[in-house]
């Protein structure tokens, strides 16, 4: 059974830094990928990074320079370091698994306070 948990969120100022985990119950190469989802209130869910199974990267146009998307192999984990944070950047995160079949984590709020 595959299972997410996010973790790292909380309240920080505009300016400062976060680094969310998700912790998978498998290993990170059992998916063709892993990425980050945001969803800020009234708004749809949106894709923010992922990371392919063979380490390759990519971000959304708005958050590149200041997210960067990694992960430990070793512990089944994926990191997204947010620098740079801003007020539009709150948001729950997601962490998503994906191999056919898409898994998702419960998510974890992020306020950027200005």
């Amino acid at each position: 059974q595959v299972q997410l948990v996010e973790s790292g969120g909380g309240l920080v100022q505009a300016g400062g830094s976060l680094r969310l985990s998700c912790v998978v119950s498998m290993s990170v190469f059992n998916f063709n990928s892993m990425g980050w989802y945001r969803q800020a209130p009234g708004k749809q869910r949106e894709w923010v990074a992922q990371i392919s199974r063979n380490g390759a990267t990519t971000h959304v146009d708005s958050v590149k320079g200041r997210f960067a998307i990694s992960r430990d192999t070793a512990k089944n984990t994926v990191y997204l370091q947010m620098n740079g944070l801003r007020s539009d950047d709150t948001a729950v995160y997601y962490c998503n698994a994906d191999r056919g079949n898409s898994y998702w984590g419960r998510g974890t709020q992020v306020t950027v306070s200005s």
